[in-house]
């Protein structure tokens, strides 16, 4: 009787996925794995219709060597100042095969961006036996000794599920950051979006990664909730990373863009969103609920709200909470302008409404497109989709 032979993939060329944290827009990327292996969470638009599948190891290390080689040409055409004029890049570009060029194009953004960042994609990639990942690194490591930082996504369920002395010994490879998307601490909400953990889990992941020692930055997504579950999203999402204490924690505003499942809810009335208004007095709630940690809040994605919502904890608390405080407190006029001129990119914090230049565009925008306090809410949820 014949045996079925084992498919054996055939390296394509260099690789990379659709996706890294804002904080990662100067990394190299290197693909270890492709999509993501739960892709069913409600809220999220990426990979949907596509499957997820390894990489061999050996696969990712030729895309490592190509970088590597890339880069090597670069310095070789490089002034005494290190820089590399631009007519030299287009002419090398354009002598070579395509399988060739993305990697060099990544080398190139690399190196312009100063060399110090890698990010390990796809959505998941500590999914990958251990023994991979830390032959990956250690390579990674070999080829460009420099680097500062080596990051990833990964799941909460996939890290309670390594060994510890094998997630150290990955931290001692070279992986110095783990981005985890904790989303709510409240199993009602991780349950309603399909997150496929529970608040448990996220914080055995949590600790476990600050056991190892290596960074941790824990994403929060205010609005998850909606209106019916504002206070509890926010009350178990601080209880969870009070148990945790991660190193970063990270806001990410929910929006809803119409190809997910959760936008379904949404227009039968299943889910009803938070308007600003409410996600504002959950974020103040949130704020207020976090104690005896340490971890740095960040505000730096386009979609959050209060982009100066910002700091360590414990000392940035009070700065944090007066902004919001601050944001509620205005009139539902000026509300509406902040809201407005947020979302278009002209205001990046609450001050802005001082300038009369910004203040008026924003004024502008609502005159022309006739918004008002009584329906901001529906024209923002259309500007945030622009962004995701």
């Amino acid at each position: 009787m014949a045996t079925e032979k084992t498919k054996i993939e055939t390296y394509q060329g260099f690789e990379q996925g659709p996706i890294r944290p804002p904080s990662e827009a100067q990394s190299l990327l290197i693909m270890v794995s492709r999509n993501c292996p739960w892709n069913r969470c409600t809220f999220c638009p990426v990979y949907k219709g596509s499957r997820f599948s390894l990489r061999p190891a050996e696969h990712v290390k030729m895309d490592i060597d190509a970088v590597h080689r890339s880069i090597e040409m670069l310095r070789g055409m490089a002034d005494k100042d290190g820089s590399v004029d631009q007519s030299g890049i287009h002419t090398a570009a354009g002598k070579m095969a395509p399988d060739e060029l993305q990697a060099f194009n990544a080398a190139v953004h690399w190196m312009n961006n100063g060399m110090q960042s890698v990010f390990i994609q796809d959505a998941n990639s500590l999914i990958i036996k251990p023994h991979d990942l830390i032959d990956i690194l250690r390579h990674l490591k070999k080829r460009f000794p420099w680097v500062e930082r080596i990051t990833s996504y990964a799941r909460s369920h996939t890290i309670v599920r390594i060994k510890e002395n094998d997630l150290t010994t990955i931290g001692q490879a070279g992986l110095n950051r783990i981005h985890i998307g904790l989303e709510s601490g409240s199993d009602d909400v991780l349950k309603m979006v399909k997150k496929g953990a529970t608040k448990d889990v996220h914080i055995k992941a949590g600790q476990k990664v600050k056991k190892s020692g290596i960074e941790l930055s824990e994403y929060v997504m205010p609005g998850l909730g909606g209106k019916a579950l504002s206070r509890v999203h926010a009350l178990e999402t601080a209880d969870a990373l009070n148990r945790i204490n991660p190193d970063f924690i990270r806001l990410r505003s929910l929006a809803i863009p119409n190809s997910v499942e959760l936008f379904q809810d949404w227009t039968s009335g299943k889910f009803e969103k938070c308007t600003d208004l409410i996600m504002a007095e959950e974020i103040l709630l949130f704020l207020e609920s976090l104690d005896g940690i340490t971890s740095f809040v960040k505000s730096d994605h386009i979609l959050n709200l209060f982009e100066e919502v910002e700091g360590q904890l414990p000392d940035a608390k009070q700065h944090m909470m007066d902004t919001v405080k601050s944001f509620l407190a205005l009139s539902p006029k000026k509300r509406t302008i902040y809201q407005v001129g947020r979302r278009l990119g002209l205001f990046s914090r609450l001050d802005d409404l001082e300038n009369r230049h910004l203040t008026s565009q924003a004024e502008q925008a609502c005159d022309r497109f006739g918004i008002t306090p009584d329906n901001v809410d529906t024209t923002i949820d259309e500007l945030m989709k622009r962004f995701i």
